[in-house]
C-alpha cells in the first residue's frame, strides 16, 4: 500500500510540473483581423510543442493564444482546431497550420489585404 501511495505522489508531481520554455522574447505585436485588433507589447514564449502568444495593455493580458500544430487555444479554456480558428478569425483558405508556421519564422510580417489581416511582430533585442 505504501508503494502505491508513493507511486501516486510521484505521478502527481511529474504530471503537475510546468514545462520549461525553450525561448521567451518580448515584442511589439500587431494583430489585426476583422474580429481582433491589438497593437501592444507582449511576449512570444516558445515551448517544444507550442507557441504561447501574450499581448498586454497596461499590464493586463488582452490576447492569450497557445498555438499548437493542430489547435489554437484562446484564453485558458477555449480551444479550436486550427481550421476552425482560421475560419472564425482569419480566412478559411489558409492552411490548417498557418498560425504555427507563421510564428515559427524569424521575421513575422504577414499582410492579406483581401481579408483585412495584418500580423507583425517586432521582437525586442
Amino acid at each position: 500500500m505504501k508503494n502505491l501511495l508513493l507511486i501516486f505522489f510521484i505521478f502527481l508531481f511529474i504530471g503537475c510540473s510546468q514545462k520549461q520554455p525553450v525561448l521567451s522574447q518580448s515584442a511589439t505585436i500587431i494583430f489585426k483581423t476583422p474580429d481582433m485588433k491589438f497593437y501592444d507589447k507582449g511576449f512570444l514564449i516558445y515551448y517544444d510543442d507550442y507557441i504561447h502568444l501574450q499581448v498586454l495593455n497596461v499590464g493586463t493580458v488582452v490576447l492569450d493564444l497557445k498555438i499548437y500544430e493542430n489547435e489554437i487555444c484562446k484564453d485558458a479554456l477555449r480551444c479550436l482546431s486550427s481550421k476552425e480558428f482560421n475560419t472564425k478569425y482569419l480566412s478559411k483558405n489558409y492552411n490548417d497550420n498557418f498560425m504555427k508556421k507563421l510564428f515559427e519564422r524569424k521575421k513575422i510580417n504577414f499582410k492579406d489585404k483581401e481579408n483585412g489581416i495584418f500580423i507583425k511582430v517586432k521582437k525586442d533585442n
